[in-house]
């Protein structure tokens, strides 16, 4: 396992997603589900439940736990990516789609455990597609840049 895959990887992928973020961020949940949040307050932490919210409060937890997940996600990749074939985006791109169809299936199960409207889930599915599709792209691009896959 090569660290400049894991590390480079990583930080590409995360600074990539947290870019396509800030829009899912105004969109989705500052937008479509701001309604839904403030009608479920109780599952969101304390900072969350403020008017307005406190941001910054929770940035750096939110950007250490971001790194520490791509980074191990970025590992898992570099495990997996010679079952994906093509260029290495595409590798990437692929990988994304796995992570995202594994998610679905988990937040499928949670949905029956927390109760929250199939509206969030459903958002939330589309905001991980959106995210792990351009994140997995961009870590298969730098990956195959930094640490060339065997056998394309």
């Amino acid at each position: 396992m090569s660290w400049k895959l894991i590390v480079l990887g990583g930080l590409a992928s995360y600074v990539a997603m947290f870019v396509v973020g800030m829009g899912t961020g105004v969109v989705i949940h500052n937008g479509i589900l701001q309604a839904d949040y403030r009608a479920h307050s109780a599952f969101w932490v304390p900072e969350l439940n403020q008017d307005p919210p406190d941001m910054a409060a929770l940035m750096p937890y939110w950007v250490t736990t971001g790194l520490i997940t791509s980074f191990v996600v970025a590992a898992l990749y570099g495990w997996v990516r010679s079952a994906f074939r093509g260029p290495g985006w595409r590798r990437g791109l692929l990988f994304g789609l796995f992570l995202v169809l594994f998610s679905w299936a988990t937040y499928l199960g949670w949905s029956g455990v927390f109760n929250l409207p199939a509206k969030i889930w459903i958002w939330w599915g589309v905001d991980l597609l959106l995210l792990y599709l351009v994140g997995g792209a961009v870590l298969g691009l730098v990956a195959e840049k930094v640490v060339p896959a065997d056998g394309g």
